[in-house]
């Protein structure tokens, strides 16, 4: 992958530009998708943000919203238009596969495909690209890419909304150690530029329906388990549950941090049952890499202090093999 400098000739006139991000998105996806669509669309390119599926509700009141196609709901409109591009920016994910739905026509795509990435281990998969873990979200490399164009004067408020709401939820509101001074120098950048900050925090954490707000409740009354012997804590939800709580895209979000929050507690895990397969979310404070764990034993990867995976099996089975492997390697 050549450095994303060398892709800048390619934006010198105006393209069709295909930008995508991963399955089921988040506030770093869809900040950086669309802050990075907006600011393309100022440049002269005419741009098409897809997102695989859905938006969360707590995310669909983001600036450049209207532009999104959902490949899940219009299939063949966003294929059309993959075909149809110049240029593929891939935001957020570091292999094809967490696209899920585009995998296939990502792979079979030949334009110059652009990366810009802060996870681990990026696939040898693109043309060009910004692969950088240690930044705090993808948001902050899109400001990156920004300032590396010369362009940090087209960044307005729609843009600077964009790109505040994947920091703030990727760094669990400025709180997370891969929160580095230059997160706080974009913001303070942001600030002058008019963000108006507690209106963002209000609008991602401060408008659940009343039923989340129950959900989050029964989970924490209910289906927390904490292991004391391991430092963990961890939450197992059912596909019964999630219809009986009508749970939807996003309402689990930052719902594994919560039993971080308790004092020994270094190590937390979310369990969901998801369509054939088990999901689990991994969050960690201190030293334990979850990246490293999530790689090794649940086909995953992501973060040192934030990652994922999943099993193909029956969520039971999957609950008694995570805490087996908990028993077996005693992280923490």
């Amino acid at each position: 992958m050549r450095p994303i400098q060398d892709a800048f000739p390619l934006l010198q006139t105006p393209k069709k530009i295909f930008i995508t991000t991963h399955h089921k998105p988040d506030g770093d996806a869809i900040g950086s998708m669309l802050g990075l669509a907006l600011y393309l669309k100022k440049k002269g390119h005419h741009v098409t943000p897809v997102s695989p599926n859905e938006l969360p509700n707590f995310l669909m009141w983001m600036p450049g919203v209207e532009l999104l196609l959902n490949y899940e709901a219009e299939p063949k409109k966003a294929q059309q238009t993959l075909k149809e591009s110049d240029l593929v920016f891939c935001v957020d994910f570091n292999d094809f596969s967490r696209t899920k739905f585009i995998e296939q026509a990502l792979k079979d795509a030949t334009q110059p495909k652009i990366l810009i990435d802060h996870h681990l281990k990026p696939a040898p998969t693109w043309d060009y690209g910004m692969s950088i873990p240690e930044k705090s979200s993808t948001c902050e490399m899109v400001y990156d890419f920004i300032n590396l164009c010369n362009d940090n004067a087209l960044i307005d408020v729609p843009i600077a909304e964009c790109l505040y709401t994947g920091v703030m939820t990727d760094t669990g509101s400025f709180r997370f150690p891969i929160t580095t001074a230059s997160v706080h120098e974009m913001t303070a950048d942001l600030k002058h530029k008019g963000l108006d900050h507690s209106r963002i925090h209000e609008l991602v954490y401060d408008s659940w329906p009343a039923s989340r707000m129950r959900f989050v409740g029964y989970m924490l009354l209910e289906k927390m388990e904490v292991l004391p012997d391991y430092n963990s804590a961890y939450m197992a939800l059912s596909r019964k549950e999630m219809i009986q709580y009508d749970v939807h895209s996003g309402d689990t979000e930052g719902l594994v941090n919560l039993p971080l929050s308790i004092g020994d507690i270094q190590f937390a895990t979310l369990i969901m049952e998801r369509g054939d397969e088990v999901k689990f979310s991994f969050r960690s404070k201190g030293s334990f890499d979850v990246s490293t764990f999530a790689r090794t034993h649940f086909n995953g990867g992501g973060h040192f202090n934030a990652s994922g995976g999943s099993l193909k099996m029956p969520l039971n089975e999957a609950i008694d093999y995570f805490k087996k492997i908990l028993s077996d390697i005693h992280p923490l």
